[in-house]
């Protein structure tokens, strides 16, 4: 039986959505194991001078426990 665990990421990037997505599973990846999945929960963006200069993702990000 196989028993999993989910975490909630909260990553940044200021180029994309895309590349928060990206730096929060990677991250995630260093210190967990067996990443199966991860969904994005909510995206925000920081403005500054009105421009976008930070994009922002929750990321639920599911993994598998070790035996």
């Amino acid at each position: 039986m196989t028993i999993a665990r989910v975490t909630e990421v909260i990553s940044s990037s200021p180029v994309s959505f895309d590349d928060a997505i990206n730096v929060g599973v990677e991250r995630a990846a260093r210190t967990l194991h067996n990443i199966r999945g991860a969904w994005v929960q909510d995206q925000k963006v920081t403005v500054d001078n009105g421009k976008i200069s930070e994009y922002r993702v929750t990321l639920k990000i599911t993994f598998v426990l070790n035996d």
